[in-house]
């Protein structure tokens, strides 16, 4: 799909006002569903596709709107629904540093997606034209990116559509997945700068990825190839250009669901939110003659998610399936930077971000090597706690994670003087991850060659990785209640503050059992609340956990 370079008439009516009557006439050809409400939050606008065409319309003239308050500075618009079936769909924005859209813009997007007339939706632009102070005169520069879903190709329309109306000029990023276009982002922004992040290119990604691989991975490898699936998405697209870059003697795939044009297939059975909600392999994977011991991997349908697995008997036994999700991958990560990090020699201040819903054996084997800071859900919290850190290390349990180096710990990194040959080693090394890591935002091929480097440096297989610690047994429940804003939270959504009093029975009865955990948040899109449990015996789980699900139902009920 080619997407013009636009500089339309609209630039004449700009310095002047909103070029209204282009607005309006574009609008015509994309109604506003009756009795849809939108909601803009971390991950953009997602929904089903056949009711998003207004929106992306919308997100269009948003994004230009942004590049324009920032004096031209090229955003990003990705279209993608992630984890989500084929039939939905969504839209999101990238800032300049290749990070997620500022917060405060979120409820603007929102209001301006649920305007309902040509007229309440010029208002609503003039109202955030109006509040950030935005120079209409300004250029805009906004990238475009989607993924395979066959709904694209109409919502990409719908957006250039919304930048056409104020004369935007538009780069076509075509197939890509979400992490790529967030490190064109950045690339765009910061070429010919001290900060430049690379070339700004699909090419220029590879090149970066496999660069880095080869300097931490320089000998040849007798490692099996690992197996990689894709969930029939964009990151088989990837994986399969990745590839051209590595040698086959480094490292060598296996690549299983890739069929990105079969209609359904996306995310169906497979993917990395499949395996971790269901603790299984992908549907199918038991014909695929796995080996015990064998590494397996999961991206999700947009490529910014991986979960690792394997077998540890027979495919088709259940219980021979261990999963190394998020919070395994971030305890890799920190354990093996950390002690990089006193190789060199330099002093920096590491740190992992995690949510409520980490292990708690996650935690406790972190904490007895780096600080841990809890935030509440959400990646846009955990990114900007990592930023907190020197080296900031984050994933949430999903698998969506990376790592962060600020400029001051790149920089000593740059410059240090080693003192030993090891120091030089471990420094270089380093420096090798810099490059390695998409620190724009998660990103499942990144992180995938994160995983390989460092099981190779320890020489590891899967089940000593798995070895490190020992997951406690954990639930996830939902209890559906009339009001969900009568429940909030506390100290990272890990207390209750009200209901009154239901903490405290929650606190009661987690007492009870060995190790044990629980907490209670709303969900953010849907009339529940979510209760996590966990605890040391297998068996005391249910009760656990549906025990506190009770209490929740019965405070629900009291209001």
């Amino acid at each position: 799909m080619a997407l013009p370079s636009i500089v339309s008439a609209a630039q004449s009516h700009i310095g002047e006002g909103l070029p209204v009557s282009l607005i309006t006439a574009a609008s015509q050809a994309h109604p506003k569903p009756i009795n849809q409400t939108f909601t803009y939050g971390t991950a953009g606008l997602r929904t089903r596709a056949d009711i998003l065409d207004s929106t992306c319309f919308r997100v269009g003239l948003i994004g230009a709107l942004r590049s324009k308050k920032l004096k031209g500075k090229t955003i990003g618009l990705m279209v993608t629904a992630s984890h989500n079936p084929e039939q939905d769909n969504g839209v999101k924005m990238v800032d300049p540093r290749g990070e997620m859209l500022e917060a405060t813009w979120e409820p603007f997007c929102t209001q301006i997606a649920n305007a309902i007339t040509d007229e309440e939706l010029v208002t609503s632009l003039e109202k955030l034209v109006a509040h950030f102070k935005i120079d209409l005169a300004a250029p805009a520069s906004v990238i475009v990116g989607y993924d395979t879903r066959p709904s694209c190709k109409q919502l990409v329309q719908a957006i250039v559509d919304g930048l056409s109306a104020f004369g935007a000029h538009t780069i076509d990023a075509g197939l890509k997945t979400t992490p790529q276009l967030h490190y064109l982002v950045k690339c765009l922004n910061t070429q010919g700068t001290p900060d430049s992040y690379g070339e700004p290119s699909e090419q220029g990604y590879y090149k970066k990825l496999a660069a880095a691989f080869l300097k931490l991975v320089p000998a040849k490898s007798d490692v099996p190839p690992l197996v990689v699936d894709c969930a029939n998405g964009v990151g088989a697209y990837a994986l399969t250009n990745l590839i051209k870059y590595l040698p086959e003697d480094r490292i060598a795939f296996r690549a299983l669901r890739t069929s990105t044009t079969t209609p359904g297939a996306l995310n169906n059975g497979c993917g990395a939110d499949y395996v971790k909600t269901n603790q299984c392999l992908p549907v199918g994977f038991e014909k695929e003659n796995l080996q015990p011991g064998e590494r397996l991997c999961s991206f999700d349908g947009d490529a910014d998610r991986i979960v690792y697995y394997y077998l540890t008997g027979p495919a088709s036994s259940k219980d021979s399936f261990r999963l190394l999700d998020g919070d395994k991958i971030a305890s890799l990560a920190a354990g093996y930077l950390s002690e990089l990090v006193q190789a060199a020699g330099i002093k920096l201040e590491l740190g992992c971000v995690q949510t409520a819903y980490a292990n708690g054996s996650s935690t406790k084997y972190l904490k007895q090597r780096v600080p841990v800071t809890c935030t509440p859900t959400g990646v846009k919290h955990l990114h900007h706690a990592a930023e907190a850190y020197d080296i900031g290390v984050y994933f949430e349990a999903n698998g969506h994670g990376t790592v962060l180096f600020s400029r001051s710990a790149q920089r000593k990194i740059k410059e240090a003087s080693p003192s030993t040959p090891a120091a030089q080693t471990a420094l270089e090394q380093l420096a090798a991850l810099v490059d390695l890591i998409n620190q724009t935002v998660g990103d499942a091929i990144s992180d995938m060659l994160l995983v390989e480097v460092i099981l190779r440096a320890r020489q590891w297989g899967p089940a000593e990785w798995d070895g490190a610690y020992e997951d406690l047994p954990n639930k996830i429940l939902k209890v559906n209640v009339k009001d969900r804003f009568v429940f909030k939270t506390e100290d990272a959504e890990r207390k209750l503050t009200s209901p009154p009093g239901l903490q405290g029975r929650i606190d009661e009865l987690v007492g009870k059992y060995k190790d044990a955990r629980s907490f209670v948040r709303p969900s953010g899109t849907e009339d529940c609340v979510r209760v996590y449990a966990e605890c040391a015996i297998a068996s005391e789980l249910a009760p656990l956990a549906n025990g506190v699900a009770k209490l929740v139902s019965d405070y629900a009920s009291l209001g």
